[in-house]
Order: C-alpha cells, then structure tokens, then sequence
C-alpha cells in the first residue's frame, strides 16, 4: 500500500470509478511515478478510501475504489481565530495548525492588523496539502476576514484568549463546554485596548499567558494550540 494520500473533493464509494484532475494526475505518475494496478489512497470528510490506478492515458488518472480504510471521523470543534500575515509566515502558520488539529480557521481583521486581505484560494491549497501529510480526514474550512466585533457576535464558542496580561497559565477544563474551542491570537501589534475589553467581556472567555516572552503571531499560534490540545485531549 503506497503512502500517497490525497484530498478527494466527490463522493467515495466502493467500485466507484473516477478520474483524478490534471494536477493530482500530474503528481501521481510524473512525479511519484505511481504505475497502472498500483495503489494509493484518497480521502474526505466522509472516510479513506484505497485506489487503484486502472489507466494513465492524456495526463489523466484514471482509477478505482477497492475498499475503504477508514470510517468518518467525528473531531472535537478546535477553531483558531487570527489575524492575517505576510505571505510566508502566514502558510507556515495554517500548515502547522492544520497540522495541530484546527477545524475552523477565522481571519480578523485587528486595529493593528497590517495584512489586510487573503488569498483564500491559496491558503486552501496550503491546508489541503498539510492535511495530506498529517495523516488527517477532516480537512478545515476557512472563512472570509470579518471585524472583531462581527466575529464575537457572529459565533458561539468557548473562547480561549491568548492574553500576555493575563495572570493564570493554565486552562480551566471546568468552563468548557460542548461548544467549539476558539484560540484567539492577536497581531504583530499586540491587541489594542478596547479589543482587549471586548474580548474579556464575551461570555465563555477565558484569558490565559502562553508565554512570559512576545511571541510572533506564528509561534503564537503553535504555542497556544499545542498547550490547548495537550489540556483537551
């Protein structure tokens, strides 16, 4: 069995009979060099499936479902709200949160927010591929940059914010609840003021100090999400 994933966005199924797009066909006999009657494995949301290769033939792949490797997953909701930031910094970003089991990515746009727009398209190639690799089924969505306020009033959550303010360190398990996790980052600028009360007053906020030093808003992000996944799970 090759260890070669990839995102499948149609319905699987067994027997089902399908091509692969020209870009995954590309990887899959260019550059892997995958042959016709090898297997691979495709995914979504709903499972894992094995493939077979039944043809290669005008840069196309051409292949088979034969069984199915894995159930639908049921994840726990873990949503990161975040402010945007330059290109490279920024994929490294949603790779490694992907990677550390973000469902839900949500841009904010901050007072001091600097990157003001995203390249949705591109950072959902980003989490795609780093769900290929991470060995994930649930691959996460991401929205449309919105205000602070529109987010807070918009959603309904357990809101963990990373406060350098805050005196405790440490998650109160007793105050989740059923509703998605929300880690909230802030920008290079740090949250203003009034940012900083509007978030401690919603209610279900908790405000935690991740680190004594200034993180950037990558390590940030990592940090905090790997502190919340270790007290969660």
């Amino acid at each position: 069995m090759s260890n070669i994933r990839l995102f499948f966005q149609k319905s699987l199924s067994i027997n089902l009979k399908d091509k692969l797009d020209k870009s995954q066909s590309h990887y899959i006999s260019k550059v892997m060099r995958i042959k016709e009657s090898e297997v691979f494995s495709l995914f979504n949301s709903n499972g894992e499936w094995e493939a077979k290769i039944l043809n290669i033939s005008k840069s196309l792949v051409e292949f088979s479902i034969t069984k199915q490797l894995r159930q639908k997953e049921y994840p726990k909701e873990l949503w990161l709200a975040f402010s945007p930031i330059k290109s490279n910094y920024f994929n490294f970003m949603i790779q490694k949160a992907t990677e550390l089991g973000v469902t839900k990515f949500l841009p904010i746009i901050f007072d001091r927010t600097v990157v003001r727009k995203i390249n949705k398209e591109r950072l959902e190639k980003v989490i795609i591929e780093a769900g290929e690799q991470s060995n994930r089924i649930n691959i996460p969505s991401i929205e449309e940059p919105k205000s602070l306020k529109k987010f807070l009033d918009d959603k309904k959550m357990d809101l963990i914010f990373t406060d350098l303010n805050s005196k405790t360190n440490k998650l109160d398990l007793k105050k989740l609840t059923n509703n998605p996790s929300c880690v909230i980052v802030g920008p290079e600028g740090d949250f203003s003021e009034t940012e900083r009360e509007e978030i401690l007053s919603y209610k279900g906020v908790q405000a935690i100090k991740i680190n004594e030093n200034i993180l950037r808003s990558e390590t940030a992000v990592i940090s905090a999400l790997s502190i919340i996944n270790y007290a969660i799970n």
